[in-house]
């Protein structure tokens, strides 16, 4: 039987429920372990307001997964949009669709907000991931192919 779970925006006072969790993220991509860095960049992302944050956490409030939003715009559209940057669920938590309720909040968030889109990317080789986003019907794009350059 799943247990329930909440999903609400995280502030400056769930850092140390979210720090580990984005520690593991980070470790997940090949990242060496270090809960200092974790924490000071979620507390500059939150203290400046340059992320939105969504945690998901049990009926005790034990963070068990996270989601991470960058605001930006699309000129093209000449709107808003959001970017899906980070999405985390512990290892223990997996399987009982918590990604996808943060996925939905994530969504409903973005409506809110006025956005006309989520963007998002993922590994080639994370397969499970592309296979939840493209179930909630987000779709790979066609049409751009991105580049970035290491400053």
């Amino acid at each position: 039987m799943t247990k329930p779970c909440f999903i609400r925006y995280a502030n400056l006072d769930d850092l140390n429920q979210l720090a580990p969790l984005f520690n593991a993220y980070r470790i997940f991509y090949q990242q060496e372990s270090n809960l200092q860095i974790a924490h000071d960049f979620l507390q500059q992302r939150l203290a400046l307001n340059e992320s939105v944050i969504l945690l998901a956490s049990d009926q005790e409030g034990n963070g068990l997964g996270f989601i991470q939003l960058y605001p930006s715009f699309c000129s093209i559209a000449a709107a808003r949009v959001w970017v899906l940057y980070d999405l985390f669920v512990d290892e223990a938590a997996r399987g009982q669709g918590i990604s996808r309720l943060l996925m939905e909040k994530a969504r409903l968030h973005a409506i809110q907000t006025g956005a006309v889109r989520l963007d998002l990317s993922t590994a080639h080789s994370n397969q499970r991931a592309q296979a939840l986003y493209e179930s909630l019907g987000y779709q790979a794009d066609q049409t751009y192919r991105y580049y970035s350059l290491e400053i």
